[in-house]
């Protein structure tokens, strides 16, 4: 087990190092972020200004001492300043990391009741109705941009029957806020997790042992409970970690449409408009960070859920 860890630790920190050092590449090769400080009034910084500038920004080392000095500072938490803001950057992303999770959250729990739930009756109930019905709901899931599903969902709830509010996120907690976007971010997850649970479903129901507690007169509902939903969660227990980081970073699209102040909209995009490179670098480390801290945490469950898995690896 110990083993097993350890090269999945080592595995992460490689991704860290190589996943900053392509962000910082590509940031770099962008507009010149010393234009921020030049208004648009027709005043403009003499060459020194221009070269002194660069120097406190530290533009005037080589490219790979740069980004050392990047990482060591953010080791240490401190992810620069905003160019366009002039805030410390982990004071922008503390205030927007709650509307975040909040809107993962919910998503992230929309999902899972509908789509592992979908799953079991559509593998329980294969070739009937239930089934079809279940199929249907993952194919337009799939099919639908979180974009579209949003836009249809403000026109039918808020427009036509004035039921829901459009967007925006409340200063005091109202439900009523949460249902459009967490729906829109959750619907296409919902689907593919209704797939995963089915096949999985589908492959533990046909096993021998199944058959076996059948044939001795264990119960249906606890044959289904019991044995086949917990053998079949292995490979959807992960897969939903790593939705939930995946939504932790940001759901940019949903943000947009519901004006929803979350670090996809107001920190990543707005950063990229702005050319404020700090926020964005500092922006993309915390998703990088979130994204293989759940990878490693689904990891560790895989292996201790199935110990094939640890097993395997400790073999090779």
């Amino acid at each position: 087990m110990t083993r097993f860890l350890m090269r999945r630790l080592v595995t992460s920190v490689v991704s860290i190092f190589g996943a900053t050092i392509v962000v910082f590449s590509l940031v770099h090769l962008g507009p010149d972020p010393r234009q921020l400080f030049v208004p648009d009034s027709g005043y403009s910084m003499n060459q020194e200004q221009w070269e002194r500038l660069g120097k406190r920004l530290g533009f005037d080392k080589p490219f790979i001492v740069q980004y050392l000095n990047w990482v060591a500072k953010t080791f240490r938490g401190d992810l620069g300043v905003s160019l366009a803001q002039t805030r410390p950057v982990i004071d922008i992303i503390k205030g927007k990391i709650g509307a975040t999770l909040q809107l993962a959250i919910g998503g992230w729990i929309f999902a899972i009741m509908l789509g592992v739930s979908m799953g079991i009756v559509a593998a329980v109930k294969r070739g009937t109705v239930w089934d079809y019905f279940a199929r249907s709901l993952a194919i337009v899931g799939i099919g639908l941009p979180a974009f579209v599903t949003g836009i249809f969902l403000i026109l039918i709830f808020s427009v036509q029957l004035q039921w829901l509010p459009a967007g925006t996120r409340p200063k005091d907690f109202d439900i009523r806020y949460f249902i459009m976007p967490c729906v829109a971010l959750g619907w296409p997850a919902a689907a593919g997790l209704m797939r995963l649970v089915r096949t999985s479903m589908l492959d533990v129901l046909d096993a021998e042992y199944i058959k076996l507690a059948r044939a001795k007169g264990v119960g249906y509902r606890t044959v289904i409970v019991k044995h086949a939903l917990r053998n079949s969660l292995i490979a959807p227990l992960t897969s939903m970690l790593l939705l939930f980081a995946n939504w932790l970073n940001g759901a940019l699209v949903v943000e947009v449409i519901f004006g929803w102040p979350g670090l996809g909209f107001t920190a990543l995009f707005t950063a990229v408009n702005d050319n404020d490179f700090p926020v964005l670098l500092g922006t993309v480390f915390v998703f990088i960070m979130i994204f293989l801290v759940f990878s490693f945490l689904a990891d560790i469950l895989y292996a201790v859920i199935d110990p094939r898995v640890r097993l395997g690896a400790e073999a090779g």
